[in-house]
């Protein structure tokens, strides 16, 4: 089973450019993202796309991700609870969400490493991704053939769908309570702002080209979506 295991910011993190060493050289498998204060969000209207730039409020943003595969649930949530203690200082907090969506989409994961600048595109949730509405079978078809098109041409190097937050877990880090261990809660999760739904890796020459191809994208998806464009810091 695979499981994204994603870490939220907060103020320490949002404040930088991007993790510090401590960070990367702990947890060499996540994915760093900057800060929100460079980053794009898009919002799918019947008109078509509009843009709002960044910076985000801390409680809705990702600091960093990654994709590990492991037999079960308790599993992923052991894995975050081994979550370095370099990342302690101020508590941290970890989301534990297995991958895959409604309508028999398939992740993609090139194991390709960039050479133009990467992108993560995050979708945020909303209520119908929650109840875990199931798009259109053309819907899904055309978007897992622009995949396969994309990850072929090295644009796609990564992506996969979210199951609803109810499948889920957090994992949380606080400091100087209950010894410093890791408290888990079981979702459900009712802020659905500060939840994703789904993520794509791609990689650009230029931060116009991420937002086109971004707004070229066939998402199975009705006006009201939101994808939020953010770098990926490089190791």
């Amino acid at each position: 089973m695979h499981f994204m295991v994603i870490r939220r910011s907060d103020a320490s993190l949002e404040s930088q450019p991007f993790p510090p060493p401590r960070l990367r050289e702990a947890v060499g498998s996540v994915r760093w993202l900057q800060s929100s204060a460079g980053a794009t969000r898009l919002t799918w209207t019947d008109g078509g796309w509009t843009a709002q730039q960044g910076p985000f409020p801390v409680d809705e943003l990702v600091a960093g991700f990654a994709i590990i595969d492991v037999p079960s649930k308790a599993d992923a949530i052991a894995w975050a609870q081994r979550w370095p203690t370099a990342d302690g200082e101020g508590g941290a907090e970890l989301e534990v969400r297995e991958t895959g969506c409604s309508g028999g989409c398939a992740g993609v994961d090139t194991q390709s490493p960039p050479h133009l600048t990467p992108y993560a595109v995050l979708l945020r949730s909303n209520g119908n991704f929650e109840a875990d509405v199931m798009p259109p079978r053309e819907a899904i078809e055309r978007m897992m053939a622009r995949n396969a098109a994309d990850a072929q041409a090295g644009v796609l190097l990564a992506g996969d769908g979210l199951q609803p937050s109810a499948k889920g877990a957090r994992v949380r880090f606080r400091k100087g309570v209950d010894g410093g261990r890791p408290v888990v809660i079981d979702g459900p999760f009712t802020e659905i702002k500060e939840l994703i739904a789904g993520f794509w890796l791609i990689q650009a020459a230029t931060r116009d080209a991420a937002i086109a191809w971004v707004q070229g994208y066939p998402f199975p998806f009705g006006p009201g979506t939101v994808l939020e464009l953010r770098e990926v810091a490089l190791p």
